[in-house]
């Protein structure tokens, strides 16, 4: 996509300044627990409870840090981004809040439910066309450049951006004072705003607590960039029901992964829906299939955690109810 307006590299500092920024209109999210999940793995889990964030998602950190930190002469231009649905609605809330516009380059295939969002917050959808049924990043950004172009609004990328990157970061420092004893801490990944953010917080504050990507075996281009030591692209946009990780790491997030992340494991689809379903019967709450990335891995075993205290990140809650993947024909 566009640039983002600033250049500097995330830091601790930076995420601690975020979270003065934005810490009255944000929520500090709850963290749950089961006993009946901790026995299904034989370790304790702490479910940093993000689809309880406002918009419903994780992503409204970073989008009010970056609206935020607009100047007034900027902001009065609005701002704009591309996003599948949580990034739109999160930024379209926080536009709102300061009362400037958000336009937003999304693709018509979005979840009926995150279109709605953005609309209920006031952001101006502008459709993503693509020569496919799902568009490319490519063409994204060509309808967010050209957004900017037209509009003179300031770009705020979903992911690779120093801000939205420490706004996110401030998920963790919450969690760490809740829970200051973890061993593992899980995250989805998918352009790696969160877990980028996640990782910097982390190892910042507890060096030796162990941080791990999630994401969908069908879009595994965050554990191959990881392995090979640069990024490796989503060259053709790939199915999953995690819909918001179907994104390519950008330069910056990648540097900060390849830096403070411990590794990345991969799911399959079956177990992303069988997660979502187990945290909706067992914690009582919806989650939406990309935060059931991180609590299908720990279920799964890709990594050993009996007789830890591990960290799930559930990044956001927004689905759609009249499409739940276990209902019939979805």
């Amino acid at each position: 996509m566009i640039d983002s307006s600033s250049s500097s590299v995330p830091t601790l500092a930076l995420i601690r300044e975020a979270r003065e920024r934005i810490n009255e209109y944000i929520r500090c999210t709850p963290v749950l627990t089961s006993q009946t999940l901790d026995a299904r793995v034989d370790a304790r889990l702490y479910f940093k409870c993000e689809n309880f964030q406002r918009a419903g998602v994780f992503k409204s950190r970073g989008a009010f840090n970056a609206v935020l930190s607009l100047s007034d002469s900027e902001a009065e231009r609005g701002v704009v981004t591309s996003s599948s649905g949580n990034q739109a609605a999160a930024l379209s809330l926080a536009a709102h809040t300061r009362g400037i516009p958000a336009y937003i380059a999304m693709p018509k295939i979005a979840p009926k439910s995150k279109i709605a969002a953005v609309q209920r917050y006031g952001g101006r959808i502008v459709w993503v066309e693509g020569k496919g049924e799902v568009p490319t990043s490519e063409e994204y950004e060509a309808t967010a450049e050209r957004i900017r172009a037209e509009t003179g609004a300031s770009p705020v990328h979903p992911y690779n951006d120093p801000r939205t990157i420490a706004g996110q970061g401030t998920c963790t420092l919450e969690f760490l004072e809740q829970r200051p004893d973890l061993d593992l801490l899980f995250a989805p990944v998918g352009g790696g705003g969160l877990l980028s953010g996640t990782a910097l917080a982390a190892k910042s504050l507890q060096p030796t607590l162990r941080v791990i990507g999630c994401e969908p075996e069908t879009v595994d281009d965050a554990q191959q960039s990881l392995r090979l030591g640069r990024i490796v692209p989503q060259l053709q946009p790939q199915r999953t029901i995690a819909d918001g990780l179907r994104t390519s790491l950008g330069d910056l997030t990648f540097s900060l992964i390849a830096r403070y992340a411990d590794e990345i494991v991969t799911v399959s689809e079956e177990s992303i829906v069988s997660a979502m379903r187990l945290a909706w019967e067992t914690l009582k709450i919806v989650i939406e299939p990309s935060s059931a990335v991180a609590l299908a891995a720990v279920l799964e075993k890709r990594l050993p955690v009996a007789g830890k205290s591990v960290g799930i990140i559930l990044s956001g809650g927004n689905v759609d109810l009249d499409r739940l993947p276990w209902m019939r024909g979805h």
